[in-house]
């Protein structure tokens, strides 16, 4: 039996076609590479679930020459990950941009450890390993080593501005020669960041995760990171909304003050409407503003050429 179909049929396929093409979401481009930290099994580590192997998820870009590339920390009060809006969206609009991205999947309180998850120092372990991976493996990903930054939103923002103000110790002589290489950022964006800790403007449920119920006083102090920044202390962008009322905007402006007295490169945007945790900041008028912002910082500081 022959089988045929005429023209308005065919017609009206076509027209449901595009209904549904138009219906469908946009493509999100490649998957990631997953990759260890530490591949044969991380530091601290207090079992060998999914919580407990801290990774990077790397969104590379094609280029003829080396990119700028930066490490992403989401935020989630260091007892959660906001991996969506706070990590596979910020790589995707920093790859737009020309540059390598990576997603750094980093241990925190909300997980693993046969239920304990983690505190300090095991995050900034892990976001030191992440800038070190980038660094190490530079050539092989087409990454220029002096162009390699960080990100970090929130609770992520913190442990951000740890990484950038404490630096891993250089292993000179190290086997492992991820352990060789600089951990320190050629660049820091900071969004929404929590900063101190022990004041009015803290964030208590941060704090509380990282340290602990009863901490320190001493390390209270050296984790405010304010307190712990130097003329070494990368360059660094940050934005953050006067309304904010889960992480308050002090955190940003007496980062940014410090980085100022030490005579670091600083540009702050406080911008005056919009909600904690805004990410890109799509439904934010005003806020929204902060991407474009920070892509022109980059041209300015030769961190990307576009």
């Amino acid at each position: 039996m022959k089988f045929t179909r005429s023209r308005s049929t065919l017609r009206f396929s076509a027209f449901c076609c595009a209904l549904l093409w138009f219906a469908m979401p946009p493509a999100r481009g490649e998957s990631p590479e997953l990759l260890p930290l530490w591949p044969e099994g991380a530091p601290m580590a207090g079992g060998t679930a999914d919580g407990d192997i801290p990774r990077i998820e790397l969104y590379r870009v094609e280029s003829t020459q080396p990119t700028a590339a930066i490490l992403i920390l989401p935020g989630g009060g260091y007892g959660n990950l906001a991996t969506g809006h706070e990590g596979v969206e910020i790589a995707e609009y920093f790859n737009s941009l020309g540059m390598t991205a990576a997603v750094c999947i980093y241990r925190h309180r909300g997980k693993g450890n046969a239920g304990a998850g983690y505190g300090h120092p095991v995050p900034w372990t892990d976001a030191s390993r992440g800038m070190q991976t980038l660094r190490a493996r530079a050539k092989e990903w087409n990454i220029d080593p002096e162009r390699i930054g960080i990100i970090g939103f929130s609770a992520g923002g913190h442990l951000a501005s740890t990484v950038s103000t404490k630096f891993a110790e250089v292993q000179a002589d190290a086997t492992d020669s991820i352990a060789g290489v600089s951990s320190r950022p050629d660049f820091a964006i900071l969004g929404y960041p929590v900063i101190s800790f022990g004041l009015p403007h803290t964030h208590r449920g941060s704090q509380k995760n990282l340290l602990g119920e009863n901490p320190d006083p001493a390390l209270v102090q050296s984790l405010s990171n304010e307190n712990s920044v130097t003329e070494l202390t990368p360059p660094t962008f940050l934005f953050h909304t006067a309304e904010d009322k889960g992480v308050p905007a002090e955190n940003s402006l007496v980062y940014a003050s410090a980085l100022m007295r030490s005579g670091v490169p600083v540009e702050l945007h406080v911008f005056e409407a919009g909600r904690h945790g805004i990410g890109l900041g799509k439904d934010q008028p005003g806020a929204d503003a902060w991407p474009q912002l920070c892509a022109q910082w980059l041209r300015n500081r030769k961190i990307i050429n576009e």
